[in-house]
């Protein structure tokens, strides 16, 4: 890996692709759940620079908007508003902190036993399913440019080079809205009205303890996907972030950084594994080069017009690319169970995965008084209480 022999040009050079990089999916979670997407822009930067700071300036990773979270925030948003919703999300960093708490105290091992991949992979598959409803509903708005989106996102994963090959989402967005321009169903005024640097449009969370119990359950995927970010960051550069600076460390600058987000109205962030996949192809794992990344995303959450401009996507081009996104998410949840040989001959795990997925697809809710818990909350939660509870057979302890 390259990491001491470029100048500052240099790495503010490769500092703009690795943003370049993560746009497309950063701007598309606010987008699609009613959030302002240079609110995500300046998260992401500050987040990345929260991480940097809690693990000591030494792990090359970027943080951008979380998927995991577009489904709860939706529903949530429906059920506590907005200002509760992000008090639940701020929630969801100290979840981040226990998990830190406990990986320093009991290890990795600890946690991967406490949240198995006959729980995780059930949980990843319910967040793209659930959202598959969503995705259907806005490309149906105009199917020719869903499909154009969709289209280019497909042979852009498929058969793009290089750094082309890492933002599927990003080229979809272009190609779908220059086609979409091109029918004439794009309105530029508020492009034309808006200034050329402005604030984001900051939300502030409102205490709202359903909100919290809510999110929390939630937050069991992502914790999982930032170990396999950090293990996947470390197969890149040859270095163990696991020791030094500390899975405890990247843990905890994940959650501080999700808080920040979720304090100022952004969604929360997660490690990207885009920008490792470009680290991967360029060769530079120099974590100030990432840092100067992060400055890049916050520079561009000032500039009005293209807040503007990314809130002029039609709604189908979005919903093009939702289709395969949510998709795929469910996929890597199919990928979890396929890749840790999770056998679903056994009962116990069976029944786990079949309870998880069904509460969840169902729709299910528990309620108690005013606090009601639903979804993948609900699904996630007993998925680790029935995990905890079902005895393991002889052969499955001795493993």
């Amino acid at each position: 890996m390259k990491n001491n022999n470029l100048g500052l040009v240099q790495k503010s050079v490769v500092g703009a692709q690795f943003l370049f990089v993560a746009f497309g999916a950063t701007v598309l979670v606010p987008l699609l759940v009613g959030l302002d997407p240079s609110v995500a822009l300046l998260t992401a930067g500050v987040g990345t620079l929260i991480f940097h700071a809690v693990t000591k300036g030494k792990v090359p990773v970027f943080l951008g908007s979380s998927f995991a979270f577009i489904a709860p925030i939706i529903k949530a948003t429906e059920l506590f508003g907005l200002p509760g919703t992000l008090c639940g999300l701020v929630s969801v960093g100290l979840v981040y902190g226990v998990m830190s708490l406990l990986v320093r105290l009991r290890g990795v091992g600890f946690i991967a036993r406490l949240f198995p991949p006959v729980v995780v992979g059930p949980v990843i598959m319910l967040i793209g399913l659930s959202l598959a409803g969503t995705g259907v509903n806005m490309a149906k708005e105009n199917w020719a440019l869903a499909l154009i989106a969709l289209l280019t996102t497909v042979a852009v994963s498929l058969f793009g080079k290089g750094l082309l090959r890492l933002i599927p989402i990003f080229a979809g967005i272009v190609v779908g809205y220059v086609a979409a321009v091109c029918f004439g169903v794009v309105d530029f005024a508020p492009v034309l009205e808006a200034p050329w640097f402005a604030l984001p449009a900051f939300v502030r969370p409102e205490f709202c303890w359903e909100a919290v119990i809510f999110m929390i359950p939630v937050a069991i995927a992502p914790v999982i996907e930032h170990i396999g970010d950090i293990y996947a960051i470390n197969e890149v550069t040859g270095k163990d972030y696991v020791k030094d600076p500390g899975l405890h460390r990247t843990m905890l600058g994940d959650g501080l950084a999700c808080m920040a987000a979720s304090f100022i109205g952004g969604p929360p962030v997660t490690t990207y594994s885009e920008v490792t996949g470009a680290i991967s192809l360029t060769k530079i794992a120099d974590p100030s080069v990432i840092r100067i990344a992060g400055l890049f995303g916050i520079l561009f959450s000032v500039l009005g017009k293209v807040s503007a401009l990314l809130k002029t996507i039609p709604g189908s081009v979005l919903g093009g690319i939702m289709l395969l996104l949510f998709g795929t998410i469910a996929s890597v949840g199919v990928n979890t169970l396929v890749k840790n040989k999770v056998d679903m001959g056994n009962t116990r795990n069976l029944v786990i995965a079949s309870l998880i997925l069904t509460t969840g697809i169902g729709g299910a809710e528990f309620s108690i008084g005013s606090f009601t818990i639903g979804g993948i909350g609900l699904a996630a939660l007993v998925g680790v209480i029935l995990n905890l509870i079902i005895p393991r057979s002889k052969a499955e302890k001795a493993e």
